[in-house]
């Protein structure tokens, strides 16, 4: 047989196999390139504390914040809900303290928690739902847990994820957030993880999509090949 005849079948054959996840491609593409990234990221949904720190406030001296809290290791002078505070750090433990008194004001119970969502978000939707998880969520799976879960009534239905040791924002959730994570999962087709870009099936349908593209060229050139003879 003619190698345009395998050439067409090859062809087909392939475009049914790769044919869905080549529109995948494109779709998530397009969707990945026309949301700016910064909105994927929800910097538009918190507000940015921009105010210097206060050189002029008696601050506690870390020796004494050694003495009070042994095993620090480092600290780290903040803002935490309109106040000047250590975030210390003692082995993997987080701790932040006033920073005048050194009084503990960790971990966040629920009207902290509470307030300083409130403090950080942008829009005008009331809290709908607010827990302490011992597991992080899947959209969060990287984060260290326990941690605070904060869902606003919005229509976007904005989370944030606070941290109840460090009280640091840990992450910015939302529907288009999560609509990228799912195309982006489709993109790679890592379905477990979502962040090997290097996974067998990734690579393989790579291959094949390759395979379709140039026997596409193929039957092009030979087209064209053609209608010059005639």
């Amino acid at each position: 047989m003619k190698p345009a005849f395998w050439a067409r079948r090859v062809h087909k054959w392939i475009a049914l196999f790769i044919g869905v996840q080549a529109l995948l491609w494109m779709l998530s593409g397009l969707y990945m390139t026309a949301i700016s990234i910064d909105t994927i990221h929800g910097d538009h949904l918190v507000h940015r504390d921009v105010q210097p720190l206060s050189t002029s406030q008696p601050l506690l001296h870390p020796d004494a914040l050694a003495q009070q809290y042994p095993g620090l290791t480092s600290l780290r002078l903040k803002r935490f809900m309109g106040k000047q505070v250590f975030e210390l750090q003692q082995g993997n433990t987080f701790t932040i303290v006033d920073a005048r008194t050194g009084a503990r004001m960790s971990p966040l119970n629920k009207p902290m928690a509470r307030s300083l969502a409130e403090s950080l978000y942008v829009g005008n939707a009331p809290i709908r739902t607010i827990e302490l998880l011992d597991d992080a969520p899947q959209e969060v799976s990287n984060r260290p847990a326990p941690i605070w879960r904060v869902e606003f009534a919005d229509r976007n239905e904005t989370t944030l994820y606070l941290s109840p040791h460090s009280g640091e924002l840990l992450a910015k959730r939302h529907d288009l957030w999560r609509w990228f994570d799912l195309l982006w999962m489709l993109h790679i087709m890592d379905y477990d993880e979502r962040s090997d870009v290097n996974n067998l099936l990734l690579r393989t349908t790579s291959i094949i999509g390759l395979m379709f593209a140039l026997s596409g060229l193929w039957l092009l050139v030979y087209s064209f090949g053609r209608r010059r003879r005639a």
